[in-house]
């Protein structure tokens, strides 16, 4: 006599023998082993990218913003180890924005201010001089801004917020250039 649950139970045995069947063709994405084109693993090739300085307007906040979005970047490339010879270079363009979310009604001073970052960044294969990577990405945090007795407080928050965005921006960044160089897309 069959039971109810014997076609559940060989639906679950044939899933988990595929399971089995493909565990080996999963890796990493920034392990140590090479990658299936050739070339080195992943990180290999992210220490390989040469970050270009970002140019800002000197003496401003996104300058400052700009060098923090690089550093940031060539830590998550490299691993804070030094880089390899260059084989590709990354350009990256910067603008903000500043939005205010809430305006205290009795004083009409805001309160609470979104700060965003938007990047525009182009991978390009120094060997072939060819764009390889075009893309976009962008931050959005907010901070508050605690009023006219503190301002000192309000322009640290502000900064923590730029500090925050740049960081995003620069993990943003790593993870589409990983996977163009894990995929080749």
């Amino acid at each position: 006599m069959s039971s109810p649950n014997a076609p559940r139970l060989l639906r679950l045995l044939l899933a988990l023998s595929l399971a089995g069947l493909t565990a080996g063709c999963f890796q990493p994405l920034y392990g140590d082993r090479s990658l299936g084109t050739g070339g080195g693993s992943v990180g290999d090739k992210l220490s390989a990218v040469e970050v270009k300085p970002i140019l800002t307007p000197n003496g401003t906040r996104i300058a400052r913003i700009g060098v923090e979005t690089r550093d940031q970047l060539l830590f998550n490339l490299t691993g804070g180890g030094p880089a390899q010879s260059s084989a590709y270079r990354l350009d990256i363009k910067l603008s903000t924005t500043q939005l205010q979310v809430i305006v205290d009604i009795n004083s009409a001073r805001p309160e609470i201010q979104n700060y965003g970052i938007d990047a525009t960044y182009t991978l390009v294969d120094i060997a072939t001089n060819k764009t390889v990577v075009n893309g976009q990405t962008f931050s959005r945090v907010s901070y508050n801004i605690p009023g006219q007795q503190q301002r000192f407080a309000g322009e640290r928050g502000l900064r923590d917020a730029e500090d925050r965005a740049a960081k995003v921006i620069a993990d943003n960044i790593r993870s589409r250039l990983a996977s163009y160089f894990a995929a080749g897309t």
